[in-house]
């Protein structure tokens, strides 16, 4: 299904023009950031508005590709991008799974709105529980699926204050049940009240806490759990976005590093990181799934004490460090088929081993392995 969106047609005929001095947003150029940070060549905001550094990032893409260095981001260039450089926002519909520049920009848009999801070109199931939320707030069908009516009202140029503040609140927890959760380095109090669904107020007189102070790491929380959190455990947790601080490069480097130590191809390594995190190591899923590879503290427990037999540091590097070691497990595990590896990755080593690999997995791992031919 097409719709006809007159910035996409004008860009495709024409290129994506990188002019500094117009400075204008334009949705299209958030899947041009995407793509370029996924290269490590763009650590500024995902804002959509082409600057300096988005303008050096093509430049420098097209130096290294071989290409005729224009500033502008023309097909050529957007194929030589990969998977990320296509297809242009408004060009078909997006559904679960997909995957490529249009979804970029579809989260950078409910972002825009008050949606909070990941931008990364990747519609996982958090993009998929945004775009229905959106839908909701905005009272459209909400099937869950991108098409001409939804695009169009992301399109708008005014949102309510009703639909912003509607489409940020978090749900109440459906469970009076608590576990305990140990603070640890990077944490914040919005971002745990965020994974268990429930607001920071509510979080803070829980736990008899100042949301104010600073959260101490080490300190043991009460979180509520979630109801549909509990459920979701056999599967893969799903991430909520939070402010990335680590740099892109800083992140590559430390995935070439633990790639090259574990000898696994770092354009793989590179990849799985990317789809699970987008490279920010201040991510937390649902269900306490952390950082660059998106770890459980289980299985940072099971990788520290089997596989390496010491602790490792939760810093972006540790987290690195970790998900290689685990995923060179996984590797070995699996006579070293990556799909399998990385289907194990997503849904649990023991999952696959006795039924397969999932649809979902399935879908997850292709576009892994289209991405890393980009990485």
């Amino acid at each position: 299904m097409h719709l006809r969106i007159s910035f996409a047609c004008a860009l495709a005929a024409a290129g994506l023009a990188a002019a500094p001095p117009a400075r204008a947003l334009n949705p299209q150029h958030a899947g041009l950031q995407v793509a370029l940070r996924a290269q490590g060549l763009y650590n500024g905001p995902i804002d959509a508005i082409v600057g300096p550094r988005t303008v050096a990032g093509v430049r420098a893409f097209q130096r290294e590709q071989g290409l005729r260095v224009t500033g502008k981001v023309d097909a050529k260039t957007r194929r030589a991008l990969g998977p990320l450089g296509r297809h242009l926002f408004g060009s078909r519909q997006l559904v679960r799974g997909e995957f490529g520049w249009d979804v970029a920009v579809l989260q950078f848009l409910l972002v825009r709105h008050g949606v909070k999801v990941p931008v990364n070109g990747y519609l996982d199931r958090p993009t998929l529980l945004g775009l229905r939320r959106f839908q909701r707030n905005a009272k459209l069908d909400v099937d869950g699926i991108g098409g001409p009516r939804t695009f169009a009202v992301l399109r708008g140029k005014r949102v309510t204050v009703h639909l912003v503040q509607t489409a940020m609140r978090i749900p109440k927890a459906k469970s009076t049940k608590t576990h305990v959760y140990v603070v640890k380095p990077g944490d914040s109090l919005t971002a745990i009240a965020h994974g268990a669904g429930v607001s920071l107020t509510a979080l803070a007189k829980l736990n008899h806490v100042d949301p104010a102070r600073v959260l101490l790491i080490g300190r043991k929380l009460r979180v509520p759990v979630r109801v549909e959190a509990a459920a979701a455990v056999a599967s893969k947790p799903q991430a909520v976005a939070v402010p990335v601080t680590s740099t892109t490069a800083s992140v590559r480097a430390s995935l070439d590093k633990w790639a090259a130590y574990y000898r696994i191809d770092p354009s793989l390594a590179r990849a799985l990181a990317w789809m699970e995190s987008g490279y920010n190591n201040t991510l937390v899923s649902s269900v306490g799934a952390q950082g660059v590879m998106q770890l459980l503290p289980t299985t940072w427990d099971y990788v520290e004490t089997v596989l390496i037999g010491h602790s490792v540091a939760h810093d972006a590097d540790g987290n690195v460090h970790v998900g290689m070691a685990y995923l060179h497990h996984l590797l070995a595990a699996f006579g070293g088929n990556e799909s399998l590896a990385l289907a194990a990755w997503y849904q649990g080593e023991k999952s696959v081993r006795d039924g397969g690999p999932l649809e979902v997995s399935k879908v997850f791992v292709a576009n892994v392995l289209a991405l890393r031919k980009r990485m």
